[in-house]
């Protein structure tokens, strides 16, 4: 029996990091993952690599290529007599990305001596990893350290029973052979609205069915109401408040009865129909019942703030535990824990992790919205800026959006920052520098932004807070 200092279940962005970062500390490490690629052969990188985070950004920069093409560009001059999308070459290039990222990944296990076990992960008392491969075959391994990064599944929708091809998960519904006619979408959170993003410029008549009053009611409400309200306008159907009832195929279409926001029935067919109702932790068959891992109500695993499970030998990160299933979230978990066990006293600040949107324009924000503040009896001061008064979005011909700071009234400590625009995933990041070292909205305002960008509506915004804004 093969022993390993640390043994890792699961190579999604967690798993596959934290067992790099194990190597890199000396530790002789393994790790454990039985997903199996579209060739149908082994592949690292998880959901995020394989049908998550870049198969769907992917996806997003082509069909956000192909809409320029059709109504952004003649407002600079260009004319462009005939435009046509080649669906399946899209695919095939979002495919060859997947390819070349999860490749890079074994590259990296081989480069940092981290051993490949391939098949299904069940953990065993005391303190041995079961690995049975596709043929059924298994392997014992023993570890001084257990890391579960396991990941998370799609959620179901009871009465809405997904065969694959009509009625599917958000995995299937990144490998359309074309664009469908009619999609509904059960579910406009993030991933909901990426989808209808991407077929909805590639042609589809897209309908959103959403069970929530709000849209995106976790993001700021000023900045929901304005991304709903552009959203509709690029031709998204959001239809908030609607409870799903049930969703059947009929041939080649899916039929969806829900109640509307005024309590009547109402039913619609589609072409198809993508469930995105959120995630779940993946526990299937890795044994912490039977190991004793305790788990919440929710299925999540309990682990203290540094990812610590009840059995001190055994950690638990990214999907699988409590806070944001994000991808950046979870590996920095599986540093912290690397860095731990090497007797480093690495944390992790979970108040300043960014979320993202990769919509068009891109919502990211990082801290507390409103609500929260105001649910906290907290007392705050609100700058906002409009890229309409943006010299740099006006350039781009994309004034959508804007950014919004919150700053303690007292001590005017940055207390969230909310940006709707495009490459709001590249801007969130000065502020949670700002945030990750204690800075205010003064220190943003002092900073000196590049003129003509649209980092400078963070600046006006951050004026904003003590009503100095230049420009509006």
């Amino acid at each position: 029996m093969e022993n390993y200092d640390v043994v890792v279940i699961g190579a999604g962005s967690a798993g596959y990091v934290a067992a790099i970062r194990c190597a890199q500390l000396g530790f002789k490490t393994a790790c454990v993952d039985q997903w199996i690629g579209k060739q149908g052969k082994p592949t690292l990188g998880g959901t995020c690599l394989n049908v998550g985070c870049i198969p769907s950004k992917a996806l997003l920069e082509s069909s956000d290529h192909y809409q320029n093409l059709l109504a952004s560009t003649q407002a600079h001059g260009i004319r462009v007599e005939k435009v046509e999308i080649d669906i399946p070459a899209m695919i095939q290039r979002k495919d060859e990305i997947v390819k070349g990222l999860t490749s890079g990944i074994e590259g990296l296990f081989k480069k940092h001596g981290v051993t490949w076990l391939q098949g299904r992960g069940t953990m065993r008392q005391p303190m041995q990893v079961v690995v049975t491969d596709n043929d059924g075959t298994e392997t014992t391994v023993k570890a001084a350290h257990i890391i579960l990064a396991t990941g998370s599944l799609p959620r179901e929708v009871p009465n809405v029973p997904m065969d694959g091809e009509v009625i599917v998960d958000s995995s299937a519904a990144l490998d359309f052979e074309e664009a469908p006619k009619r999609l509904g979408i059960i579910g406009a959170g993030v991933i909901g609205v990426e989808l209808g993003s991407v077929w909805g410029r590639l042609g589809s008549n897209v309908v959103l069915i959403e069970a929530m009053d709000r849209f995106l009611a976790f993001v700021d409400e000023k900045i929901a109401q304005e991304a709903q309200k552009t959203f509709t306008e690029q031709g998204l159907d959001i239809r908030l408040g609607s409870r799903v009832l049930s969703a059947e195929r009929k041939g080649d279409t899916a039929v969806v009865r829900y109640e509307d926001s005024q309590g009547n029935a109402q039913e619609m067919t589609f072409d198809k129909l993508i469930v995105a109702v959120g995630r779940t932790p993946n526990l299937k068959g890795l044994g912490t019942a039977e190991m004793g891992v305790q788990a919440d109500e929710r299925g999540y695993i309990q682990v203290d703030a540094f990812c610590r499970t009840s059995i001190p030998q055994i950690f638990a990160i990214g999907d699988v535990v409590r806070g944001p299933m994000l991808a950046h979230k979870g590996s920095e978990e599986g540093i912290m824990v690397a860095e731990r066990l090497a007797g480093q006293k690495t944390t992790l600040n979970y108040n300043n992790i960014p979320w993202v949107i990769y919509t068009q324009p891109e919502i990211a924000w990082v801290g507390k919205t409103e609500r929260e503040l105001k649910a906290e009896a907290r007392e705050y001061n609100v700058g906002w800026f409009p890229l309409t008064a943006n010299g740099r979005a006006r350039a781009m011909h994309a004034t959508a959006g804007s950014v919004k700071i919150l700053a303690d009234k007292q001590t005017d400590a940055l207390l969230g920052v909310h940006i709707f625009a495009p490459t709001a995933s590249e801007m969130i990041a000065e502020a949670v520098v700002a945030m990750e070292f204690g800075g205010s909205a003064e220190d943003l305002a002092r900073i000196v932004h590049a003129h003509p960008t649209l980092s400078e509506a963070v600046h006006e915004a951050a004026l904003a807070v003590s009503g100095r804004q230049l420009h509006l």
